[in-house]
């Protein structure tokens, strides 16, 4: 168990080394409904409405609220697949989540289906987000969105200690599932590029990225934010 003081002042810290314009958010996997807290928001059942995940997110990196996802909350269907919530339909895996509108044939749908990132199917029941200053649970991933000479000092932050760089990949859909879910599956660092969805109902900005830290990288990470 961490110390949410101290993960507390590091995230206040965080917030005065980068000057972001949102707050860092910690993202923590739920397994049972007993792990949300009191204060979480619950769209279905508190408002009989559905979000996607990136405005979840956004509600809590913009608005500082805490906010519970399970399956009935969401309306898009790629985080649902994404992280395990239910299992991906043959539908999605023969290539017609994506064919005809996003790709020219069903084989590179195929392709975008083989590779899209997802946790195994029922190891989870959904998503929490909150402010990482307030957050009032220990994060799976701490999740940054940032300009990209922001993204610069993170990047060097992260490289302090191994001086490694980051493969990662990247794709034009489903930002909240390929930011996270690499994350969590690898343990390492992951970079993103907002998606539609982010842009067009969550206000992701047209100049910001997705840097996301593993909780088990944080100290580490923080160390190199002192350094650099």
């Amino acid at each position: 168990m961490i110390d949410l003081e101290q993960l507390h002042k590091k995230a206040e810290q965080l917030e005065r080394y980068m000057r972001l314009q949102t707050y860092p958010l910690a993202i923590k996997l739920l397994r049972t409904e007993s792990e949300i807290p009191l204060e979480a928001k619950r769209p279905k059942k508190d408002e009989n409405h559905q979000y996607n995940l990136c405005q979840a997110f956004s509600l809590s990196r913009r608005n500082g609220e805490t906010v519970a996802m399970l399956k009935e909350d969401m309306v898009c269907f790629e985080p649902v697949v994404g992280y395990g919530l239910a299992e991906a339909p043959q539908e999605f895996m023969d290539g017609y989540n994506r064919y005809p509108e996003d790709v020219e044939t069903q084989e590179a749908g195929k392709h975008y289906a083989e590779e899209f990132p997802k946790l195994k199917t029922g190891q989870y029941i959904g998503v929490l987000s909150a402010p990482l200053t307030k957050a009032g649970f220990e994060p799976d991933v701490i999740t940054l969105y940032c300009n990209s000479a922001q993204l610069v000092i993170l990047l060097m932050a992260k490289e302090y200690r191994d001086g490694h760089n980051l493969p990662t990949a990247l794709s034009g859909h489903a930002a909240c599932v390929y930011g996270i879910v690499p994350a969590i599956q690898e343990k390492t660092y992951q970079v993103a590029v907002p998606c539609r969805g982010d842009h067009n109902t969550a206000m992701a900005g047209d100049d910001e990225m997705i840097f996301t830290i593993p909780m088990e990288r944080f100290n580490d990470f923080m160390l190199g934010m002192r350094k650099i």
